[in-house]
């Protein structure tokens, strides 16, 4: 049988392997050298972090990672030791689709504009980010596309300069991987020198990567007013936030963009099935069964007279009341890790079945399109 050291706080893992392997679960700071000295495969979190000081002389060969994130593997000293790894790219871009959308809204709402008369600039358009473009577009958004990556493959034909996205966006938002060399270097993306680009009362909104956006340049741009305002999910120096900057920010999340349940569940599966593909396990198809339904997963509107931005917004912020989990973040920010490990249940769109009084076609299409259930 394999050894298996697994963080004890990845979803519906429990009693899966079991059958097929020995299996010991930990608190991510607990997965040290001696924990994993004899174990052949690591499933894990952000919060472990795989370098030589962990795996060196250890008999580890397999990691997955149950996240889209994989800044915490070292891949050039996996390579060099004969280590496979993988992560789990696209499990929660729905989620974070999800997190977006609540973002967008209530950021219409406490400016008193309408979306769909507004720029955005999405900065790194992989996963995740194609699924805010199709969002954006559904709400009538002009939209610009920032992905050097991707314009470098594709063409410049879909694409702009970090530059125009900068200067002509109302929102811009984040979806980039933390790389802190290269030509497509992400670390501090967004500093004085970027912030200074953008044109005035533009909002941000952070949910990548913490170190994507320079702490104390954003706070100044914030006291300033240079900014109309910031969302951010993720933070330099996790799990302690710059209170000054929390202060600051008009929504504050401790980095659960992603924690949707249906999210984790994908990355839990992702992760088993990749396990089970390298140790010939009969695991190749799982999935886990039994999902919490929503405490209300019928939404009834009264739509009379009503805007299909008015009902698309009433939709999405009764999935999730994104303002309800800023509220107990800013309650308690130093219980940062503690409201990620016991994060409440939210589902995603599909979860839901929207019942409108004066039912409009193209609403329902549109509604069809993010994801809901129509009846």
């Amino acid at each position: 049988m394999i050894r298996v050291v697994a963080d004890d706080k990845i979803p519906f893992l429990k009693g899966v392997l079991e059958p097929f392997a020995l299996i010991t679960y930990l608190p991510a700071k607990m997965i040290g050298r001696d924990a994993i000295q004899y174990a052949d495969a690591l499933l894990i979190r952000t919060r472990t972090r795989c370098d030589e000081k962990l795996l060196h002389n250890t008999a580890v060969k397999f990691i997955a990672t149950a996240t889209i994130g994989f800044d915490h593997i070292d891949t050039e000293y996996c390579k060099k030791a004969g280590i496979h790894w993988i992560n789990a790219p696209g499990c929660n871009a729905s989620s974070v689709m999800q997190y977006i959308a609540a973002a967008l809204f209530s950021i219409s709402v406490k400016g008193k504009f309408l979306l769909d008369s507004k720029t955005i600039g999405i900065v790194g358009v992989g996963n995740v980010g194609s699924k805010v473009e199709k969002l954006a577009r559904l709400l009538g958004m002009r939209v610009l596309l920032n992905d050097p990556p991707r314009e470098r493959i594709e063409g410049p034909g879909k694409f702009v300069s970090l530059e125009t996205a900068l200067k002509e966006s109302d929102i811009i938002t984040l979806h980039v991987p933390l790389t802190k060399e290269g030509n497509d270097r992400t670390f501090h993306l967004i500093g004085g020198e970027t912030l200074s680009r953008m044109k005035k009362c533009t909002w941000l909104i952070n949910s990548s990567r913490g170190e994507v956006v320079q702490t104390h340049a954003i706070k100044v741009a914030l006291t300033e007013e240079k900014l109309s305002g910031a969302v951010l999910d993720v933070w330099e120096n996790e799990p302690n936030p710059d209170p000054g900057l929390l202060a600051l920010t008009f929504i504050a999340t401790p980095h659960i963009a992603g924690y949707s349940l249906d999210g984790k569940a994908n990355g839990t599966a992702m992760i088993v099935r990749a396990l089970a593909e390298h140790f010939s396990l009969p695991l190749s198809d799982w999935y886990p069964s039994g999902l919490a339904v929503p405490e209300n997963p019928e939404i009834r509107i009264d739509v009379k007279n009503w805007t299909a931005e008015e009902i698309i917004c009433e939709a999405v912020l009764r999935t999730y009341p994104i303002l309800s989990d800023d509220a107990r973040f800013r309650r308690d920010f130093a219980s940062f890790e503690s409201q990620r490990e016991n994060y409440p249940v939210r589902r995603e769109f599909p979860a839901y079945r929207v019942h409108l009084s004066h039912p409009d076609p193209a609403i329902s299409d549109k509604l069809m399109d993010l994801g809901f259930q129509m009846i």
